[in-house]
C-alpha cells in the first residue's frame, strides 16, 4: 500500500498522494506526530562554530518530517556482484568504478547515521542503480531535460494485518527509497552526486542555497564535502515530530 510518493530531482521537490488498493481495519488510526530518539552518532554531533542550517528549506511529507526510525539503514548499491534487478548496460570494469565512487559518497554520511550495505535489493531500505533517471514528460508531452540523478521516496503501510494476520504488530508507515545515478560522470562527480542524493534519502528533502554545502541546489565545478550546515540541518530534521515510524493506535488510545 503506497501512501505517498516524493521525488527530489535537481532543483525541484514534488509530492503526490497515491490511491490505496487495500482497506485497513477500522480499529486502527494514525498516531500523533512524535519525536524519535536520535541515533547516538547524530546526537553527539556538535558544531563548535555555530555554522547555522537551512532547515527552512526542508519540506515535510503529509505525515510529517521524513526520517528513518530503524537502524542501521540498509543500502543496496548495484555492482558486478549484486545483479538483482540490474538495469545497467555498463561493462564490469565501468560498473565497478561507478560502484566504488558511489560507496565513497555514502561513507561520508555513515559517521552520522548507522548505514549497512545490503546484498540484495529486496532486503534494502535504499536502492541505488547505475543508470540515468527515468524519463519524465512535461504537461505538453515533451520530454524534460535529462538529469544526472533522481531520488524517490515511498511511504508504505507495513502491516501483517493487511495480509490477514490478526496477531501482527500494529501497522506503521515506513519509508523506502530508490536512487538512479548516471555513471556518465567523472569519479569525483559520481561520488559527489551520490553524497547529495543520499543526503536527500536520509531525510534532507530540500536544497541549500549555499554552494559550500553538499546539498546545494546546483552542480558545481568543485564538489563540496558534507558541511557542518548539512549536518546541523539533518540533526534538526531528526528532532522534529513525525507520524512516520510510529505504530498506529486504536481510537481509544
Amino acid at each position: 500500500m503506497a501512501i505517498a510518493l516524493v521525488t527530489v530531482s535537481g532543483d525541484r521537490i514534488a509530492q503526490s498522494i497515491e490511491p490505496t488498493s487495500h482497506d485497513l481495519r477500522d480499529d486502527w488510526v494514525m498516531p500523533s506526530a512524535q519525536v524519535h530518539p536520535l541515533p547516538e552518532s547524530l546526537a553527539q554531533w556538535q558544531d563548535p562554530h555555530q555554522s547555522g542550517d537551512y532547515f527552512q528549506e526542508i519540506s515535510p511529507t503529509s505525515a510529517g518530517y521524513l526520517i528513518w526510525s530503524r537502524f542501521p539503514i540498509r543500502v543496496f548499491v548495484e555492482s558486478t556482484a549484486l545483479t538483482e534487478g540490474s538495469t545497467s548496460r555498463l561493462s564490469a570494469t565501468a560498473l565497478q568504478r561507478w560502484n566504488d565512487a558511489v560507496i565513497r559518497g555514502i561513507e561520508a554520511w555513515s559517521a552520522y547515521l548507522p548505514i549497512q550495505y545490503a546484498t540484495t535489493a529486496s532486503d534494502s531500505d535504499i536502492q541505488i542503480w547505475a543508470s540515468a533517471p527515468p524519463l519524465r514528460y512535461a504537461p505538453t508531452g515533451e520530454i524534460e531535460r535529462v538529469r544526472a540523478a533522481e531520488t524517490r521516496y515511498e511511504l508504505d503501510l507495513n502491516s501483517g494485518l493487511m495480509r490477514g494476520n490478526l496477531d501482527a504488530e500494529p501497522p506503521q508507515l515506513l519509508p523506502r527509497c530508490e536512487i538512479w545515478l548516471s555513471p556518465r560522470q567523472s569519479d569525483d562527480h559520481i561520488a559527489a552526486t551520490a553524497r547529495h542524493e543520499i543526503g536527500h534519502a536520509l531525510g534532507i528533502w530540500g536544497h541549500s542555497p549555499a554552494a559550500s554545502d553538499a546539498l546545494y541546489f546546483a552542480q558545481v565545478r568543485s564538489p563540496q564535502p558534507i558541511s557542518a550546515r548539512d549536518i546541523n540541518t539533518l540533526k534538526k530534521i531528526y528532532e522534529q515530530p513525525t507520524q512516520i515510524g510510529w505504530p498506529w493506535v486504536t481510537p481509544d488510545q
